[in-house]
Protein backbone atom coordinates (compact mmCIF):
# COMPACT_ATOMS: atom_id res chain seq x y z
CA UNK A 1 0.00 0.00 0.00
CA UNK A 2 1.29 3.86 -0.97
CA UNK A 3 2.21 5.57 1.84
CA UNK A 4 -0.02 8.52 2.39
CA UNK A 5 2.12 11.99 1.73
CA UNK A 6 0.63 14.93 3.15
CA UNK A 7 1.71 18.86 2.96
CA UNK A 8 -0.92 21.84 3.74
CA UNK A 9 -0.64 25.47 3.03
CA UNK A 10 -1.58 27.42 6.22
CA UNK A 11 -1.99 31.21 5.71
CA UNK A 12 -3.87 34.34 7.17
CA UNK A 13 -6.15 35.65 4.71
CA UNK A 14 -4.85 37.48 1.99
CA UNK A 15 -1.62 36.40 3.31
CA UNK A 16 -0.50 34.73 -0.42
CA UNK A 17 -1.49 31.23 0.79
CA UNK A 18 -3.31 30.69 -2.37
CA UNK A 19 -0.90 32.37 -4.42
CA UNK A 20 1.61 29.75 -2.87
CA UNK A 21 -0.40 26.70 -3.81
CA UNK A 22 -0.81 27.73 -7.37
CA UNK A 23 2.98 27.81 -7.48
CA UNK A 24 2.92 24.59 -6.40
CA UNK A 25 0.29 23.36 -9.01
CA UNK A 26 2.18 21.65 -11.76
CA UNK A 27 5.13 20.45 -9.98
CA UNK A 28 5.02 16.43 -11.30
CA UNK A 29 5.59 15.44 -7.34
CA UNK A 30 2.65 16.95 -6.15
CA UNK A 31 -1.01 16.36 -6.53
CA UNK A 32 -2.73 19.96 -5.75
CA UNK A 33 -6.19 20.23 -4.71
CA UNK A 34 -7.59 22.53 -6.93
CA UNK A 35 -9.58 24.55 -4.71
CA UNK A 36 -9.19 25.59 -0.53
CA UNK A 37 -9.33 22.36 1.09
CA UNK A 38 -12.20 23.47 3.91
CA UNK A 39 -11.48 20.25 5.75
CA UNK A 40 -13.38 21.53 8.44
CA UNK A 41 -16.86 20.57 10.04
CA UNK A 42 -19.75 21.53 12.35
CA UNK A 43 -19.06 19.25 15.03
CA UNK A 44 -15.50 21.17 16.00
CA UNK A 45 -15.77 23.69 18.78
CA UNK A 46 -12.91 25.30 20.83
CA UNK A 47 -11.98 28.34 22.33
CA UNK A 48 -10.79 29.80 19.57
CA UNK A 49 -14.44 28.67 17.46
CA UNK A 50 -14.69 32.58 17.84
CA UNK A 51 -11.10 33.24 16.21
CA UNK A 52 -11.66 31.22 12.83
CA UNK A 53 -14.66 29.61 10.86
CA UNK A 54 -15.14 26.09 11.32
CA UNK A 55 -14.49 24.84 7.79
CA UNK A 56 -11.24 26.49 7.99
CA UNK A 57 -10.57 24.11 11.07
CA UNK A 58 -8.92 20.84 11.64
CA UNK A 59 -12.03 18.71 11.90
CA UNK A 60 -13.82 16.24 14.98
CA UNK A 61 -16.26 13.51 13.75
CA UNK A 62 -19.20 11.78 15.69
CA UNK A 63 -19.06 8.42 16.26
CA UNK A 64 -21.43 5.79 15.01
CA UNK A 65 -22.22 7.31 11.20
CA UNK A 66 -21.42 5.74 8.21
CA UNK A 67 -18.95 6.92 5.67
CA UNK A 68 -21.32 8.39 3.13
CA UNK A 69 -22.96 10.49 6.12
CA UNK A 70 -19.26 11.54 6.95
CA UNK A 71 -18.67 12.60 3.24
CA UNK A 72 -21.35 15.62 3.77
CA UNK A 73 -19.94 16.69 7.13
CA UNK A 74 -16.58 17.83 5.70
CA UNK A 75 -17.90 21.23 4.72
CA UNK A 76 -15.30 21.87 2.04
CA UNK A 77 -18.08 24.60 0.61
CA UNK A 78 -15.17 25.27 -2.51
CA UNK A 79 -15.48 22.21 -4.65
CA UNK A 80 -19.00 20.97 -3.05
CA UNK A 81 -20.61 23.96 -4.72
CA UNK A 82 -18.53 23.72 -8.00
CA UNK A 83 -19.79 20.20 -8.13
CA UNK A 84 -23.59 20.85 -7.37
CA UNK A 85 -24.59 24.26 -8.54
CA UNK A 86 -21.56 25.16 -10.61
CA UNK A 87 -23.79 28.62 -11.79
CA UNK A 88 -22.92 29.78 -8.49
CA UNK A 89 -19.39 28.90 -8.01
CA UNK A 90 -16.96 31.60 -8.50
CA UNK A 91 -14.78 28.65 -10.40
CA UNK A 92 -17.90 27.89 -12.89
CA UNK A 93 -15.13 28.52 -15.90
CA UNK A 94 -12.76 26.77 -14.43
CA UNK A 95 -11.89 23.19 -16.44
CA UNK A 96 -12.60 20.74 -14.01
CA UNK A 97 -14.05 16.99 -14.71
CA UNK A 98 -14.74 15.20 -11.91
CA UNK A 99 -18.76 13.41 -11.08
CA UNK A 100 -19.17 13.37 -7.63
CA UNK A 101 -20.59 10.37 -7.40
CA UNK A 102 -17.78 9.05 -8.00
CA UNK A 103 -15.91 10.70 -5.60
CA UNK A 104 -18.32 9.76 -3.30
CA UNK A 105 -17.76 5.67 -3.91
CA UNK A 106 -14.06 6.03 -3.80
CA UNK A 107 -14.61 8.14 -0.81
CA UNK A 108 -16.25 5.28 1.09
CA UNK A 109 -14.46 2.16 -0.91
CA UNK A 110 -11.63 3.83 1.23
CA UNK A 111 -12.61 4.25 4.47
CA UNK A 112 -14.60 0.52 4.04
CA UNK A 113 -10.58 -0.76 3.91
CA UNK A 114 -9.78 0.93 7.52
CA UNK A 115 -11.14 1.80 10.85
CA UNK A 116 -13.51 4.77 10.55
CA UNK A 117 -11.01 7.55 11.97
CA UNK A 118 -9.98 11.33 11.42
CA UNK A 119 -6.61 10.17 9.92
CA UNK A 120 -8.56 7.88 7.43
CA UNK A 121 -11.10 10.27 6.68
CA UNK A 122 -8.49 12.99 5.83
CA UNK A 123 -6.80 10.18 3.29
CA UNK A 124 -10.21 9.36 1.95
CA UNK A 125 -10.43 13.33 1.30
CA UNK A 126 -7.78 13.74 -0.94
CA UNK A 127 -7.50 10.11 -1.99
CA UNK A 128 -10.88 9.85 -3.50
CA UNK A 129 -10.65 13.62 -5.46
CA UNK A 130 -8.17 12.70 -7.46
CA UNK A 131 -9.07 9.25 -8.13
CA UNK A 132 -12.36 11.16 -9.60
CA UNK A 133 -10.71 13.62 -11.29
CA UNK A 134 -10.76 12.69 -15.13
CA UNK A 135 -8.82 15.53 -16.54
CA UNK A 136 -6.07 15.90 -14.18
CA UNK A 137 -3.08 16.96 -16.22
CA UNK A 138 -0.67 13.67 -14.83
CA UNK A 139 -1.30 10.27 -13.45
CA UNK A 140 -1.11 10.05 -9.75
CA UNK A 141 2.07 7.84 -9.32
CA UNK A 142 3.27 5.84 -6.55
CA UNK A 143 4.50 7.89 -3.35
CA UNK A 144 3.45 11.52 -4.50
CA UNK A 145 2.24 13.99 -2.47
CA UNK A 146 -0.92 15.43 -1.89
CA UNK A 147 -1.06 19.52 -1.45
CA UNK A 148 -3.65 21.22 0.51
CA UNK A 149 -4.75 24.61 1.58
CA UNK A 150 -6.96 26.01 4.23
CA UNK A 151 -6.19 29.49 5.59
CA UNK A 152 -5.49 29.58 9.07
CA UNK A 153 -5.36 25.68 9.39
CA UNK A 154 -1.78 25.96 10.96
CA UNK A 155 -3.30 26.97 13.99
CA UNK A 156 -4.11 23.44 14.53
CA UNK A 157 -0.82 22.36 14.04
CA UNK A 158 -0.34 20.33 17.40
CA UNK A 159 -4.04 18.33 16.03
CA UNK A 160 -2.64 17.40 12.00
CA UNK A 161 0.74 16.42 13.62
CA UNK A 162 -1.19 13.60 15.92
CA UNK A 163 -3.15 11.97 12.51
CA UNK A 164 0.46 12.53 10.16
CA UNK A 165 3.52 12.49 12.06
CA UNK A 166 5.21 12.97 8.74
CA UNK A 167 2.82 15.98 7.45
CA UNK A 168 4.37 19.05 6.79
CA UNK A 169 2.65 22.69 7.49
CA UNK A 170 4.23 25.47 5.76
CA UNK A 171 2.31 28.53 6.82
CA UNK A 172 2.58 32.02 4.46
CA UNK A 173 2.85 35.24 6.85
CA UNK A 174 2.45 38.57 4.69
CA UNK A 175 2.91 41.97 5.88
CA UNK A 176 -0.16 43.49 6.80
CA UNK A 177 -0.26 46.36 5.53
CA UNK A 178 -0.67 44.69 1.71
CA UNK A 179 -2.81 42.04 3.36
CA UNK A 180 -4.92 44.40 5.21
CA UNK A 181 -5.74 46.35 2.02
CA UNK A 182 -6.36 43.30 -0.42
CA UNK A 183 -8.96 41.92 2.19
CA UNK A 184 -10.51 45.13 1.66
CA UNK A 185 -11.41 43.58 -1.70
CA UNK A 186 -13.91 40.98 -0.08
CA UNK A 187 -17.94 41.91 -0.44
CA UNK A 188 -17.73 41.30 3.24
CA UNK A 189 -14.50 42.46 4.97
CA UNK A 190 -13.35 42.20 8.44
CA UNK A 191 -13.13 45.75 10.46
CA UNK A 192 -9.63 46.53 10.63
CA UNK A 193 -9.36 45.69 14.14
CA UNK A 194 -10.35 42.53 13.96
CA UNK A 195 -8.08 41.57 10.96
CA UNK A 196 -5.16 42.89 13.30
CA UNK A 197 -5.91 41.12 16.23
CA UNK A 198 -6.27 37.96 13.90
CA UNK A 199 -2.89 38.58 12.37
CA UNK A 200 -0.92 38.23 15.88
CA UNK A 201 -3.01 35.43 16.80
CA UNK A 202 -2.07 33.44 13.87
CA UNK A 203 1.69 33.70 13.39
CA UNK A 204 2.29 33.68 17.05
CA UNK A 205 0.89 30.49 17.26
CA UNK A 206 2.13 28.64 14.06
CA UNK A 207 5.36 30.61 15.27
CA UNK A 208 4.58 28.20 18.49
CA UNK A 209 4.17 25.23 16.96
CA UNK A 210 6.76 25.80 14.39
CA UNK A 211 9.85 25.85 17.48
CA UNK A 212 7.85 22.56 18.61
CA UNK A 213 7.46 20.78 15.64
CA UNK A 214 10.65 22.16 13.95
CA UNK A 215 10.15 19.05 11.53
CA UNK A 216 6.87 19.52 10.43
CA UNK A 217 5.84 23.37 10.87
CA UNK A 218 8.12 26.50 9.60
CA UNK A 219 7.00 29.64 8.20
CA UNK A 220 7.60 31.67 4.84
CA UNK A 221 7.13 34.93 4.12
CA UNK A 222 5.22 36.17 1.22
CA UNK A 223 7.66 39.03 0.40
CA UNK A 224 10.16 36.53 -0.05
CA UNK A 225 8.32 34.24 -2.20
CA UNK A 226 7.56 37.35 -4.05
CA UNK A 227 11.12 39.22 -4.21
CA UNK A 228 13.25 35.94 -4.46
CA UNK A 229 10.78 33.29 -6.11
CA UNK A 230 13.67 30.77 -6.97
CA UNK A 231 15.43 30.67 -3.78
CA UNK A 232 12.33 30.75 -1.33
CA UNK A 233 10.77 28.00 -3.42
CA UNK A 234 13.94 26.14 -3.40
CA UNK A 235 14.12 26.44 0.31
CA UNK A 236 10.09 25.24 -0.07
CA UNK A 237 11.06 22.22 -1.72
CA UNK A 238 13.61 21.14 0.66
CA UNK A 239 11.38 21.73 3.27
CA UNK A 240 8.54 19.41 2.09
CA UNK A 241 10.79 17.18 0.44
CA UNK A 242 10.42 17.26 -3.33
CA UNK A 243 13.22 18.34 -5.87
CA UNK A 244 12.86 21.68 -6.72
CA UNK A 245 11.12 22.16 -10.04
CA UNK A 246 10.71 25.47 -12.70
CA UNK A 247 6.97 24.74 -12.67
CA UNK A 248 7.32 26.31 -9.17
CA UNK A 249 8.56 29.73 -10.35
CA UNK A 250 4.68 30.71 -11.90
CA UNK A 251 1.27 30.19 -10.46
CA UNK A 252 -0.96 27.77 -12.39
CA UNK A 253 -4.35 25.76 -12.52
CA UNK A 254 -3.72 22.14 -13.58
CA UNK A 255 -0.87 22.44 -14.67
CA UNK A 256 -1.57 25.25 -17.16
CA UNK A 257 0.73 29.14 -16.50
CA UNK A 258 -1.81 31.47 -14.94
CA UNK A 259 -0.43 34.30 -17.01
CA UNK A 260 -3.13 37.36 -15.68
CA UNK A 261 -4.43 37.75 -12.16
CA UNK A 262 -4.62 34.74 -9.87
CA UNK A 263 -8.39 35.32 -9.24
CA UNK A 264 -10.51 33.97 -8.79
CA UNK A 265 -8.03 31.42 -6.40
CA UNK A 266 -7.75 34.36 -3.90
CA UNK A 267 -7.94 38.40 -4.05
CA UNK A 268 -4.23 38.67 -3.80
CA UNK A 269 -4.31 39.06 -7.53
CA UNK A 270 -0.67 38.79 -8.60
CA UNK A 271 2.87 37.00 -7.41
CA UNK A 272 5.13 40.27 -7.86
CA UNK A 273 7.11 42.51 -5.26
CA UNK A 274 6.19 45.34 -7.30
CA UNK A 275 2.07 44.71 -6.21
CA UNK A 276 2.72 43.94 -2.81
CA UNK A 277 4.41 47.12 -2.33
CA UNK A 278 1.96 49.47 -4.32
CA UNK A 279 -1.05 48.45 -2.92
CA UNK A 280 0.24 49.48 0.58
CA UNK A 281 -0.55 53.26 -0.89
CA UNK A 282 -3.81 52.63 -1.24
CA UNK A 283 -4.29 52.74 2.72
CA UNK A 284 -4.96 56.21 5.15
CA UNK A 285 -2.88 57.07 6.65
CA UNK A 286 -5.24 56.60 9.80
CA UNK A 287 -5.17 52.35 8.62
CA UNK A 288 -1.40 52.69 8.63
CA UNK A 289 -0.89 54.24 12.24
CA UNK A 290 -3.47 51.18 13.65
CA UNK A 291 -1.79 48.65 11.61
CA UNK A 292 2.20 49.82 13.47
CA UNK A 293 0.56 50.57 16.61
CA UNK A 294 -1.27 46.55 16.58
CA UNK A 295 1.51 44.52 15.15
CA UNK A 296 4.92 46.34 15.39
CA UNK A 297 5.99 43.65 18.27
CA UNK A 298 5.62 40.67 16.06
CA UNK A 299 6.38 42.01 12.62
CA UNK A 300 10.03 42.87 14.04
CA UNK A 301 10.43 39.58 15.60
CA UNK A 302 9.79 38.58 11.60
CA UNK A 303 12.29 40.74 10.44
CA UNK A 304 10.16 43.20 8.67
CA UNK A 305 12.14 46.14 9.49
CA UNK A 306 14.91 44.86 7.59
CA UNK A 307 12.39 45.33 4.29
CA UNK A 308 12.54 48.21 2.20
CA UNK A 309 9.52 49.00 1.83
CA UNK A 310 8.43 48.55 4.85
CA UNK A 311 11.01 50.44 7.40
CA UNK A 312 9.45 53.64 7.42
CA UNK A 313 6.85 51.88 9.64
CA UNK A 314 8.67 49.43 11.63
CA UNK A 315 12.32 50.96 12.30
Amino acid sequence: MNKFNLVMISAGFEHGGNVTHRHLDGHPQLLVYPFESQLGNRDFNDFLASVERVQYRYPEFPEGITAAELYEQIIDEEMKTFLRKRNGSKFKDVDLILNEENRKKYFIEHLNKDNICRKNIIEAFFISTFKAWENYYTKNRENMIYVGYSPAIGIDANRMIKDFPNIKIMHIIRNPFSAYRDTKRRPFPQSLSKYLITWNIYHSTVEMYAKIFPDNVQIFRYEDIVSNKEKTMKEIAKFIEIEFSSTMLYPSWNGKEIKDNIAPWGTVLKSDEEYNKKIIEELTIKEKEQIIAATTALARYFKYDNINYLKEYYA
